[in-house]
């Protein structure tokens, strides 16, 4: 008989898995509900630009709560913090797919981002604190794999039930999964803890929860004539004044929600800010293409969702590619290539139009799939690369907030582009908002393009700490 594993070699083999049934929910919920917006949007008798509040909700809901998720895995525990998100992202999914208009909808996203704020950032630091640093970059990417099978059925899945079932399924679906995620949690999942942790900085999570839900809410509204110049002013200039009066709070408190100190790390500061630029511009882009897909070209929910799903296919299947790529090239030539690359490819997507042969499009949505894959695991491991140990959680917990807010500003700000091109949203037709989005993929890849500026100040040797495999990652 064999001798049995240790117990840190059966942690290593069962924790990636597990953890990617978190990834897993998330990213299905996120992918199906892309390609139902135009179905949803009409059940809600709302216009389809009208659902960026309901996507925009979610991830500002994940950055405001995000913050404290280090805090509270460190008090109570990440096995009994894990459960309970898994369990809140599952009844709020309930809620949402038992909603009546866009404003519970939109109220229930929010309750699902409180659980997703707890759920996938617990389950990356369990992840980091488990591994090696030597060895992080692979067992990320393990942990990819499974999570992007989401992405890879989330499109189709959402295509096939608003097309063949009801919408409200788009949500139901997370139910067993959430159910089978806290089985796994329960039997399985470390249980890391400090013994004694600092006070909560509730001042803090006051003044940056209110700041950047203040600035989501002025993007959202911009352009809809909902509020004049003059409130538009006074609610842009209040969201900056706390977000300001929030890091004038860091800088003067001994325990910071986020500690703005970490920017002084350039390999740190190069990888959250140049990631929020980045996801600006790429973060808007699975809001547009159903609507150009669906609305503009007038392609089946089912056909939208098949033509999106080779995104997802190219990221997983050359995901371990990747930490090969990263060793070769190092950090700075591969995000200063691929930042601009990704860019190019977000504007191809305005050369989509009536004539354009399916097998094109085909090709351009895997092409994306892999540069933005490679871009995010690059920003996201090279986050990791300088910081010690004990500054690990609130790296991660700046990083995923950064992550969470750029995406959900993104999502406003394609919303916004599209706008501006589309004389009357009301009444858009199908002819207006091929127009609209073409022209919004155009500037959001000049943005995505001028991001690529941020990583300039790396280093050649830059991240080799974290893309270096000496120590093989455990089978299974």
């Amino acid at each position: 008989m064999p001798p049995r594993s240790s117990p840190d070699e059966s942690v290593k083999r069962l924790l990636p898995w597990l953890v990617a049934v978190a990834f897993f929910m998330e990213a299905l919920d996120t992918t199906i509900l892309n390609t139902a917006v135009p179905t949803v949007a009409a059940a809600l008798r709302v216009v389809p630009l009208s659902m960026k509040s309901v996507l925009a909700s979610y991830t500002l809901s994940l950055a405001v709560f995000i913050p404290v998720s280090g805090w509270v895995a460190d008090r109570y525990g990440t096995r009994r913090v894990f459960s309970a998100a898994i369990a809140l992202f599952t009844v709020g999914s309930f809620l949402c797919g038992i909603s009546t208009n866009i404003h519970a909808l939109v109220a229930c996203r929010i309750l699902q981002g409180l659980g997703g704020a707890m759920m996938v950032p617990v389950g990356r630091l369990t992840i980091v604190r488990t591994f090696a640093r030597s060895e992080l970059v692979r067992a990320m990417a393990f942990v990819a794999i499974p999570g992007l099978i989401g992405p890879l059925l989330g499109p189709l899945a959402g295509g096939l039930i608003v097309g063949y079932l009801h919408w409200r399924m788009v949500f139901f679906v997370n139910l067993p999964i959430g159910l089978l995620g806290l089985y796994l949690v329960h039997r399985h999942l470390p249980d890391y803890r400090t013994k004694s942790t600092d006070r909560l900085d509730l001042i803090g999570l006051i003044l940056f929860g209110s700041g950047i839900g203040l600035l989501s809410y002025v993007l959202e509204i911009f352009g809809e004539h909902s509020l004049g110049g003059r409130e538009m002013i006074w609610l842009l200039s209040l969201s900056i004044v706390l977000l300001l009066g929030y890091g004038r709070h860091a800088t003067t408190t001994e325990r910071p929600l986020l500690r703005l100190d970490l920017f002084r790390i350039r390999t740190f500061r190069s990888a959250v800010i140049g990631s929020f630029i980045t996801r600006l511009g790429a973060g808007g882009t699975p809001f547009l293409l159903p609507l150009l897909y669906q609305v503009g070209l007038g392609f089946t929910p089912v056909q939208s969702g098949l033509l999106i799903m080779p995104q997802s296919l190219a990221a997983m299947s050359l995901k371990m590619t990747m930490p090969l790529i990263l060793t070769r090239f190092g950090y700075r030539r591969v995000l200063l290539s691929n930042t601009m690359l990704l860019g190019l490819l977000i504007g191809l997507f305005a050369t989509i139009g009536f004539g354009t042969p399916v097998w094109l499009i085909v090709v351009q949505a895997f092409c994306f799939g892999f540069i933005a894959s490679l871009q995010y695991t690059s920003m996201n491991t090279l986050v990791y690369a300088d910081v010690t140990e004990g500054q690990t959680s609130m790296a991660s917990t700046i990083a995923s907030t950064l992550q969470q807010m750029s995406m959900s500003f993104g999502v406003a700000m394609a919303s916004l582009a599209t706008a501006l091109f589309i004389p009357d949203r009301l009444h858009t037709g199908p002819a207006q908002m091929i127009h609209g989005v073409q022209k919004a993929f155009v500037l959001l890849g000049i943005l995505t393009i001028l991001s690529a500026a941020v990583f300039r100040e790396l280093r050649p040797t830059d991240g080799k700490n974290v893309s270096r495999h000496e120590e093989p990652l455990p089978e299974g």
